[in-house]
């Protein structure tokens, strides 16, 4: 069966019900521009998994991975009286990321500036704020924070230079001597503020969200050589999972950066032809923040790639959001707002989770202002789950396609064009 047949089997004919199909399933996750070690993902998802089979009344079982490759876990679920094995496998990228965010202090403050200068030059802040604030809003945090940082510190070594030249000149009046000392003395505070400021990012998150946005700004769009060698190596495998004859899905998972990354290896993968014989090849994006790359002058080839993922009709792509979610361009078609889409798309399906009404009221509260905490709620557990139950997606007896068969995308939808910048590379 070849994976358009089996996309119309996964969908079953109208007004059916969707089959239970699954047995076994390899799923990929693509982080965002994450350093940590993927161990956490997979800490993340055992213990919100079992929350969320607490609540929905099914069963997961965590346990070490079967297959050879990348870090990963097994799971074994029993979902509507049915057992599914699924390999989970992190796509990592996380030595990238560390690389990147090497910078020192001074290095910190000219990506500030170089990276302000091109998304305001080029017109692409402008272009955002058309969609969504609360992105807006988390890019120009990091500046914020940084300058007030900077701020504080050159206040510090001011006040420092002049209380010590006035002390110094009432004890030993020595003319100009007292001055240089004392502008040393208050320039070695500074540094040693911004280093201290550095060491808590842990709570500021100011340097990780700039050398994020400075990554992707620094070749305005254009994907660095080492995430292309990168990327490569994640459509190998992924290829290779698709050659398995015991797999009925692969599903790709990617979450904020992580889903640009995926649009684009999936896209070269499916330009170079699927197996004829093998599993559906399914994706699933989670918080993307795709405008921030895709609105940039030399994003042609995630525009191009948009463009022709969309197009696919038997890849289905399902675009997951929540307008509470401030670090995401919620309900915002990635390829209409990027103005590239054609008469032929057919993706992605953009949805809601809905976090005010999936997440109970007492929840909400809790994590209503926890705005990296709300980022990662889409591989977490719902106590009032919607339709979007990730570990059921991930895990569970049903295709993504057969899952959200006959849901119509959100009524909030922003798929206005919006990017000043729309040229796409040739392929």
């Amino acid at each position: 069966m070849n994976s358009q047949d089996r996309q119309q089997d996964t969908n079953g004919a109208p007004g059916q019900a969707a089959p239970h199909n699954v047995r076994r399933r390899r799923v990929f996750y693509i982080p965002g521009y994450d350093p940590i070690h993927p161990r956490r993902y997979r800490e993340l998802f055992r213990s919100e998994g079992a929350a969320q089979a607490e609540l929905s009344g099914y069963e997961l079982a965590l346990s070490p991975k079967q297959t050879s490759g990348p870090y990963g876990w097994h799971v074994s679920a029993q979902i509507d009286g049915q057992s599914i094995a699924t390999d989970f496998e992190v796509l990592v990228w996380s030595d990238i990321v560390r690389d990147s965010m090497e910078a020192s202090i001074a290095g910190t403050y000219l990506q500030l500036v170089r990276t302000a200068w091109i998304y305001i030059t080029t017109g692409t802040l402008r272009r955002l704020t058309w969609l969504r604030k609360g992105p807006v809003i988390a890019a120009l945090y990091p500046v914020l924070m940084l300058l007030a940082q900077l701020v504080l510190a050159l206040l510090l070594a001011a006040g420092t230079s002049a209380a010590f030249s006035h002390l110094w000149g009432v004890v030993l009046p020595v003319g100009g001597v007292s001055t240089v000392l004392g502008s040393v003395l208050g320039l070695a505070l500074a540094v040693r503020l911004l280093i201290w400021f550095k060491r808590l990012d842990g709570k500021f998150f100011a340097y990780y969200l700039m050398h994020d946005y400075a990554y992707s700004a620094a070749s305005y769009g254009a994907n660095p050589p080492e995430l292309e060698a990168r990327m490569t190596e994640f459509g190998t495998l992924i290829h290779d999972a698709l050659l398995d004859p015991n797999l009925d899905e692969v599903l790709v998972v990617g979450h904020s950066s992580g889903a640009h990354v995926g649009v684009s290896v999936l896209a070269d993968l499916k330009r170079m032809g699927l197996p004829t014989q093998g599993p559906q090849l399914s994706f699933l994006s989670l918080g993307q923040v795709v405008p921030m790359v895709s609105f940039l002058p030399q994003a042609t080839r995630l525009r191009a790639d948009l463009q022709y993922l969309s197009e696919q009709a038997d890849l289905p792509w399902v675009d997951v959001t929540a307008p509470g979610d401030g670090c995401a361009f919620a309900l915002c078609d990635p390829v209409a707002v990027s103005g590239v889409a054609r008469p032929a798309q057919q993706w992605p399906l953009v949805i809601s989770a809905a976090f005010t009404q999936t997440l109970s009221p007492e929840r909400w509260k809790t994590l209503r202002w926890r705005f990296f905490r709300l980022h990662f709620q889409y591989l977490c557990a719902f106590d009032r789950p919607g339709d979007y139950d990730y570990f059921q997606i991930s895990a569970g007896p049903l295709m993504l396609g057969a899952r959200f068969r006959g849901r119509e995308p959100s009524q909030s939808r922003i798929d206005v064009p919006a990017s000043k910048y729309r040229s796409v590379r040739a392929t």
